[in-house]
């Protein structure tokens, strides 16, 4: 017999990046510090709301009892990639790698992109993932190389002007 399951713990199975840089780490060190002082607060409000009786019929217990699962998986799924992470190191290396920050030039005009993992991409402010078709092309290569990358069905010739 298959037990039920809610929709909220069905997971959506994922391959996880776990390429972060050193801020980001710090980041979700801090993040997590903070779930663990809320924790306590929000178990005891479950309590305090369990004790009111009929759970069926109490909507503000079953609400905090969700908030609560929420603040779990959160923690968990922290906890995980902090377990787990992968520090981007920068190695001084003259080909692109994570971490690096490349000047390229396409089509006449000059672009500079930072290649990090998936979990802190910001394509407005210049940041690409390493699996994105542009940032995944770029690996390995040295500056004066020019590299052609498939976007949206057509392919453009993008020249590495410098890694920094």
């Amino acid at each position: 017999m298959r037990l039920a399951t809610r929709k909220s713990e069905k997971q959506n199975i994922q391959p996880v990046d776990l390429h972060i840089t050193q801020d980001k780490f710090d980041e979700l060190t801090t993040k997590m510090e903070h779930m663990k002082k809320a924790r306590p607060k929000l178990a005891e409000e479950v309590k305090r709301l369990a004790e009111m009786g009929d759970f069926s019929e109490n909507a503000a217990y079953q609400i905090a009892k969700g908030r609560l699962r929420g603040l779990n998986r959160r923690m968990d799924e922290t906890q995980y990639f902090l377990n787990h992470a992968i520090i981007i190191k920068h190695s001084g290396s003259d080909r692109v790698e994570l971490g690096h920050i490349v000047t390229v030039e396409a089509n006449g005009r000059t672009k500079t992109y930072q290649i990090l993992g998936s979990s802190e991409t910001n394509p407005d402010r210049g940041i690409i993932s390493h699996n994105s078709p542009l940032g995944a092309a770029l690996l390995g290569r040295q500056a004066g190389e020019r590299v052609p990358v498939v976007l949206q069905n057509k392919t453009v010739a993008y020249t590495i002007l410098n890694i920094a």
